[in-house]
């Protein structure tokens, strides 16, 4: 399916985000808790192939900086088609930087970089729900208000394939 180059978070941030896919899943909204396989990370997206050669993007990635820990400011929700809602972060430009050295150099290595996530295009945000459409967004939007003001500290790194939940660590922060 898909292969992500993903920041993930300290335990504060994952069991943060994990609470709020606990709430709206009793609330009967789907989140990433329950989607596919259920063994999702919350996390930050760098980036999302579409067709990769594995090997290789983990020598791309290696060949990249390590940027380090970075904390991220939850502002609000994201509601995405299909009825995806996610929480809104703001970025740092570092944070940017790091993304769009990502994205191009996995590009320029032959990697297939979904269109969300060439530079420039790329929405910063951690996914929450999969299908909260019409009715169900105010649901989403309070549960997300209610945990504000939210920071979330990313402290490693990691590929995941989307289809199997499978991960593997990286040694730094790209």
């Amino acid at each position: 399916m898909a292969l992500a180059v993903c920041l993930l978070f300290d335990t504060r941030g994952d069991q943060l985000v994990r609470e709020l896919w606990a709430r709206l899943e009793a609330s009967g909204i789907r989140t990433l808790q329950s989607h596919t396989h259920g063994h999702h990370h919350p996390h930050l997206s760098l980036a999302v192939l579409l067709d990769w050669d594995l090997d290789q993007v983990r020598v791309t990635l290696g060949t990249l900086p390590d940027g380090g820990p970075v904390e991220l400011s939850v502002q609000g929700t994201l509601a995405f088609p299909r009825g995806r809602g996610a929480l809104a972060l703001s970025a740092p430009a570092s944070v940017v930087a790091r993304q769009e050295a990502v994205s191009r150099a996995l590009m320029s290595d032959g990697a297939l970089v979904h269109h969300h996530y060439q530079p420039g295009m790329w929405v910063p945000h951690v996914s929450l729900a999969t299908r909260a459409t019409g009715a169900l967004l105010p649901t989403v939007v309070k549960a997300v208000a209610d945990v504000l003001p939210l920071t979330l500290h990313a402290d490693r790194a990691a590929l995941i394939d989307s289809s199997t939940g499978e991960l593997w660590p990286l040694a730094s922060l790209p």
